[in-house]
């Protein structure tokens, strides 16, 4: 079986040579004369020792400042109008919810009305045709029997 090696890799699979590649600088890709710029002040320059001792000095750069952002509100305006929404749409459901009981005791109203206009209609038609067998005043006539002949009345 391959047993791991120091580094990791089953036996069997050690590179032969480690190959080091060193950076080459590139040419600039335009090589338009360039112009020396006086800084503002002298900036500070930094040197760092590698590990395998030499010595780099050079000029640090200082990193890139973003540019400030604008200033947010605590709240966003779309939430702003999202609560406003709901606030509103709560006021209707709310009118609706009247309206709609307005209209079913004003439905009720109107249903006693029209049951009460019907019972005292009829009882005044009631009165008036029970009270009928008394005498009132006005004329009688008495229809006795007649004969009709040849298109002549003889009562």
């Amino acid at each position: 079986m391959n047993e791991p090696t120091a580094y990791g890799r089953p036996a069997g699979h050690e590179t032969a040579a480690v190959e080091v590649h060193t950076p080459t600088p590139l040419a600039p890709a335009h090589t338009a004369p360039l112009m020396p710029v006086q800084p503002g002040t002298i900036p500070a320059v930094a040197s760092v020792v590698l590990p395998d001792g030499r010595v780099v000095t050079g000029y640090a750069i200082e990193p890139a400042k973003p540019e400030p952002v604008a200033v947010k509100p605590a709240v966003s305006r779309a939430a702003v109008n999202i609560a406003l929404g709901g606030v509103g749409f709560l006021a209707v459901c709310g009118g609706l919810l009247m309206l709609t009981a307005f209209i079913t005791a004003l439905t009720a109203l109107v249903t006693q009305l029209v049951i009460l206009a019907a019972v005292i209609f009829g009882g005044w038609i009631a009165v008036q045709v029970f009270s009928a067998s008394g005498h009132r005043g006005g004329t009688t006539v008495n229809i006795r029997k007649a004969v009709i002949k040849r298109n002549k009345f003889y009562g």
